[in-house]
C-alpha cells in the first residue's frame, strides 16, 4: 500500500498537464471499474448493493469522488511531495475522527503529544502558502486527508457485509458515471502524450483496481484507524518520486514537515500497554508450586 498509494501524487501531476481534471478523475475510475466489474459480478451483487446503497454512496464520496477531485486540483498548483506530505496527516486526522464516531478510547499523553507533533508538520507546510495564491490548495487537500480519514470508519462499521471486489467496483463505477459529462465537456482535442496516457492507465489499473482491493482486505483486518498507517511511508515514496523523477525541489522545511508528521502520526496511532492490577498479578498461582 505504501509504494501504489505513494507514486500516485507522482502520476497525477504528469497527466494534469495534458488533461483537464474531470477527464483525470474519469479514467481513473472508469478504467479502475472495467478492470474490477467483471471480477465482482456474482448472483445476489445487486441485493447486497441496495441493502448498503447509503453508506455505499457516502463512502464512495469521501475517499472517491469528491477527494480525487481535489487532488487533482491541488496538483495543478503544488508539488507531488508536497501533496504527499499533506495527506500523511490523514492518521492523524483518522485518531480525531474514529472519537466523533463514538470511540471513548483513552488517548494518553503519547498520543496527545502525536497529534501535537503532527499538526505541527502540517502548519509548517502549509503555513507559507496560506497568504498567497497556492492557499485554497492546501485546503482543498486538508478536505482530501478529512475524507480519507472518514471513509475507512464507514467501511468497518456499515460495509463488513459487502464483498471486497463488489465495494470497490461498484463505488468507482458510481464515480465514473458522476465524472461522465464534466469529462465529455472538457475532453482534449488531441491526443495527448505518452506520459499522460501511461500515467492515466497506471492510475487507473495499478493504482485503484489493485489499490483498492488490498486497501479493504487492510481495513479489515487491522481496522480502520491502523490501516491508515501505511501513509507513514507514503510521502517518503512521494518526496522521492518528485526529487528524483520531476526534479522538485528538497528543502529544510519540508524534511522537518515531514519527520514531524511521521513522528506524530506514529504517535498518535500508537497502542496502549493494558495495565494489570498488582493485586490480580500477585494473585495468579505460581507454576513453581505446582
Amino acid at each position: 500500500m505504501c509504494l501504489l498509494w505513494g507514486i500516485p501524487y507522482l502520476m497525477i501531476k504528469i497527466a494534469v498537464d495534458g488533461v483537464s481534471v474531470p477527464v483525470l478523475v474519469f479514467a481513473r475510475t472508469a478504467i479502475g471499474a472495467a478492470v474490477l466489474l467483471p471480477l465482482a459480478a456474482r448472483a445476489g451483487g445487486l441485493a447486497i448493493l441496495r441493502a448498503h446503497w447509503r453508506p455505499l454512496l457516502a463512502f464512495a464520496a469521501l475517499e472517491i469522488i469528491g477527494p480525487w477531485w481535489l487532488l487533482s486540483d491541488a496538483e495543478r498548483r503544488l508539488s507531488s511531495g508536497m501533496t504527499g506530505l499533506l495527506i500523511a496527516a490523514v492518521p492523524i486526522i483518522g485518531v480525531l475522527v474514529v472519537r466523533l464516531f463514538g470511540d471513548t478510547t483513552r488517548l494518553g499523553p503519547v498520543r496527545w503529544t502525536g497529534l501535537g507533533l503532527g499538526m505541527a508538520g502540517v502548519l509548517l507546510l502549509a503555513a507559507p502558502h496560506l497568504g498567497g495564491g497556492t492557499g485554497w490548495p492546501v485546503v482543498e487537500l486538508l478536505l482530501v486527508a478529512i475524507g480519507y480519514a472518514t471513509a475507512p470508519v464507514i467501511a468497518a462499521r456499515k460495509l463488513a457485509e459487502v464483498p471486497n471486489l463488489l465495494m470497490t467496483a461498484s463505488c468507482l463505477t458510481l464515480a465514473a458515471l458522476v465524472y461522465t459529462v464534466p469529462a465529455i465537456v472538457t475532453w482534449p482535442r488531441e491526443l495527448p502524450s505518452g506520459a499522460v496516457l501511461l500515467a492515466l492507465g497506471g492510475l487507473g489499473v495499478v493504482c485503484t483496481a489493485v489499490a483498492f482491493v488490498l486497501f479493504f482486505e487492510l481495513i479489515r483486518e487491522v481496522g480502520p484507524a491502523r490501516a491508515m498507517v501505511f501513509t507513514y511511508v507514503n510521502p517518503a515514496v512521494a518526496v522521492t518520486a518528485g526529487v528524483l523523477l520531476l526534479g522538485e525541489p528538497l528543502t529544510l522545511p519540508v524534511i522537518a514537515a515531514f519527520v514531524l508528521i511521521l513522528t506524530g502520526s506514529v504517535l498518535a496511532t500508537a497502542r496502549q500497554r493494558e495495565k494489570v492490577p498488582v493485586v490480580a498479578a500477585v494473585a495468579q498461582p505460581c507454576p513453581a508450586a505446582d
